[in-house]
Formats: structure tokens, sequence, C-alpha cells
């Protein structure tokens, strides 16, 4: 499975590197309302979660659909700027059929179907279905949320930049400022390192994820869905993350320029399991079905019917898979009224080892 980005015969000068003040806020958010997803993080999470002002963090919350798992594309631009409010200024530039799409109809996370059919919620019916139904699956106050963006974009868009710009002031400035340089510094080292080596060197600097097919004409990103896209007439970016870890991001909207947003480092350190568990666990995770529907539940809790609809699947299907996962202690189950909801364990999870938790959540 993979994300296939056609780039042949593109110029050198077409492949930007570049760190991102909007997308690097995106993931300090996610961190905050995942904190999950990032072990590796937690003094940073524990430290600024501490001082966010409890009306901003409620405000935070409010539109988390936003920048939990399915991260808004708008939050990753192609076109990177040195300021926060320079690329809030560009967004505020785009059309609100563009901004409402490019905010609901998320494609940079890998987990949520991409829907190339479907135009701007604001005017097809069928893609404000979707992005309803899916901003239900978060709760009422998402969908609430989601529906004042729908019905007044020109009032939700400045709540947005204004819950941004706070969030700047409030702790993303001090955090910026610890990490531009060295966001910055890899950048140059990426630019380097095409101009000497080529791309296929380059990606492989990048991420054991990002490669090269054997044509040289795509660029292939290991993620959780089969997607192709194409890089001509705009190029592709590189967004180097101090925050993302292990997340690895990849806008591939029709029509938009590609954009991968990558970690520059991994830390998770994870203690050693048992012979037998382990045999178990590589067991369970030997089917491409149960790997796919762990990645699912790795996103955020799912139930039988949640993944059965993802993943064109009988719920018996799913069933059964899940109870292997569980056999294997990769997931857990809650009983929440009707509905049985699984989890990832993240903890034994992470005892089979960081390359793991990182294909996962990627």
């Amino acid at each position: 499975m993979s994300v296939s980005i056609d780039v042949s015969g593109m110029a050198a000068d077409r492949y930007l590197f570049a760190p991102s003040p909007l997308a690097e806020l995106g993931s300090a958010l996610h961190l905050l309302v995942e904190p999950s997803h990032h072990p590796q993080q937690a003094g940073w999470i524990a430290s600024v979660g501490a001082q966010v002002d409890p009306e901003l963090m409620d405000r935070i919350v409010t539109a988390d659909y936003l920048w939990r798992t399915s991260r808004a594309d708008i939050l990753l631009p192609a076109r990177p700027t040195p300021t926060l409010a320079e690329e809030l200024d560009g967004l505020d530039e785009l059309d609100d059929e563009t901004w409402v799409r490019s905010t609901l109809m998320t494609s940079s996370c890998g987990v949520v179907p991409v829907c190339d059919d479907l135009g701007s919620p604001l005017t097809d019916a069928a893609a404000r279905r979707v992005a309803r139904e899916r901003a239900a699956g978060r709760g009422s106050r998402q969908l609430d949320f989601v529906d004042s963006l729908l019905t007044d974009p020109a009032r939700a868009r400045a709540w947005l930049r204004r819950v941004l710009e706070d969030c700047a002031a409030g702790f993303f400035d001090a955090a910026w400022s610890t990490v531009a340089g060295r966001l910055a510094g890899e950048a140059r080292h990426k630019r380097d390192l095409l101009a000497r080596h080529g791309l296929e060197r380059t990606l492989a600097a990048i991420s054991p994820a990002v490669t090269l097919s054997a044509s040289g004409e795509r660029i292939l990103v290991d993620k959780l869905q089969d997607r192709a896209t194409s890089s001509h007439g705009a190029g592709i970016t590189f967004s180097p993350s101090a925050f993302s870890d292990p997340h690895l991001l990849v806008v591939h909207t029709p029509g938009w320029q590609p954009v991968i947003h990558y970690p520059v480092s991994a830390s998770l350190a994870a203690p050693p399991a048992a012979a037998a568990p382990v045999q178990d666990r590589l067991h369970a995770l030997d089917h491409p079905v149960r790997l796919r529907l762990l990645r699912s539940i790795a996103r955020g809790p799912q139930n039988t019917a949640q993944l059965a609809e993802t993943w064109l699947l009988t719920p018996p299907e799913v069933s059964r898979h899940l109870a292997v996962l569980k056999s294997a202690g990769l997931i857990t189950s809650t009983r929440r009224g009707r509905y049985v909801s699984y989890e990832l364990d993240l903890l034994s999870t992470a005892r089979l080892g960081t390359d793991l938790i990182e294909a996962l959540l990627r």
C-alpha cells in the first residue's frame, strides 16, 4: 500500500525543501489532543498542557477534528513561508469552497477514505454528508463545529485563524523558536543532498518509508491507502518536522501540489518482550487484512461496523481478525452502548519495536 507521486521529467528546482510554521503548529496541536501516539514527547506535552489557558484548550478541543489523525490539508502548505502570519494570510486568499474542502476532505493522514469524485461540502450534498458523518464520529461537539463551518464559512474561518494565533501567542512561538533553526538546517541539508547525490539517495535520507520506483519516475510513500497523484506543473514540497514523529503525512489531493511532511528524528524506546508473546503477535500481524485493521485502530477507537465499511469487508470477517489481534494482546476492547470499541494497546505494541509503531502510525 502506498501513495504514488509522478515526478517523471521534473527538474531539480521543482523539489522544494522548507519547514512550515503552520504545519509544525498543526503537529503541536496533534500532540496535545493525541498524546498516546507520542510517548517520546510526554515531557513537552505535559509542560505545554499545564501552561495553556483552559479557555484556549477548550477551543482547541472544539476544533480537534482538524488536527487529530485526519489532519486538515490546509495545515500543510505547499509553499511554506518563514512566519505563521504569512501562511495564515495565504489561507485567507483561498475562496470559501476551496478552503472548506481542504479543511474537511483531508488526504494527508492516509486512513480516512479519500473521495476524489466529491466537490466542496459547501456545494456538493454528498461531500457535505461525508464531512458531517466523519465529524459525528468524533462527537456532538465536533459535529456542531463542522455544521457552523458549513453554515457560515466566513465566520468559521475568522474563528479558526484566531485560535491558531492565540496558540502561537500562548505556547507555539516559544516552541517554534527552539526548532526553526534546526528545521531550516535540515531543509538545506536535503537540498544539498539532492544536488550532489540525486533523488534516490535524498529520499532514503528522509525516511525508509519514502522510496523511488525502479523506473525513477515515481516517489512511493508507504501509507495505509493506495493512491496516485502527480507533481507536474507545481512540483513537490518536503517539509521537515520536529513534532510529528512518528507520523509521515502526504497531501495528495488531485490538482494540489503534493506535500510530504516528515519527522526529522525518532526516539521511542521500549522494553524487550518475552519470546512467546512476540511469536503470537508476529503471527497476528502476518496477514494483510489484520495489518490494515490495526493501522486503522492505531488512529483512534473503531468498532466492527466502522472497520467493515472502511475496508469493504463483512462484519463477521472483521470480527474474526479482531479476535486474533485481541488474543495476541495488540488491541483492547471496551463496550460503549450497543457497540464494542477497539483500541491499540500501545505499550504491548511498542514492545515489538520502534519500527512497528512508526509503520502503524505513519
